[in-house]
């Protein structure tokens, strides 16, 4: 899942998904938190995935996955390619109309357009992409 698209929520709190994005995220994906400032929707697939690895853990360190699940929705998408994404979650990372929709390789993000302007433009520069080629070895 990749690009960066503009979108907006409308007055009944849904967003459209791209269709390069819906193809890969499936109609049915759950969206919570992240560890960053913006929202994260995962496939069915990407979900269960996540699911195991929590289970896998021990029984003492899995009350720490509870933000992940105790802010998280189930999703589906309409007839339109739009999903009502919940107020409580809107109002977690800031968002209110403009959203930037980005394609994270496995999952999308939801970001404040604002706040995703900011951030895009911190990470694209040449010094921070060369940092990051030469940390992830390429």
């Amino acid at each position: 899942m990749t690009g960066y698209f503009d979108h907006k929520v409308d007055d009944k709190g849904r967003l459209f998904i791209p269709s390069n994005l819906r193809s890969e995220l499936g109609e049915v994906f759950h969206v919570t938190i992240s560890g960053e400032d913006c929202l994260t929707a995962y496939s069915e697939g990407s979900w269960e995935k996540f699911l195991e690895k929590v289970r896998a853990m021990p029984i003492r360190k899995q009350p720490k996955m509870r933000p992940f699940f105790s802010n998280a929705a189930r999703c589906e998408l309409d007839k339109h390619g739009r999903f009502l994404l919940p107020q409580k979650l809107r109002d977690r990372v800031g968002i209110s109309r403009d959203v930037a929709v980005v394609g994270m390789g496995t999952v999308v993000q939801f970001w404040d357009a604002e706040k995703f302007k900011y951030q895009n433009e911190q990470e694209t520069t040449p010094e921070n992409l060369k940092n990051v080629m030469d940390e992830m070895d390429f």
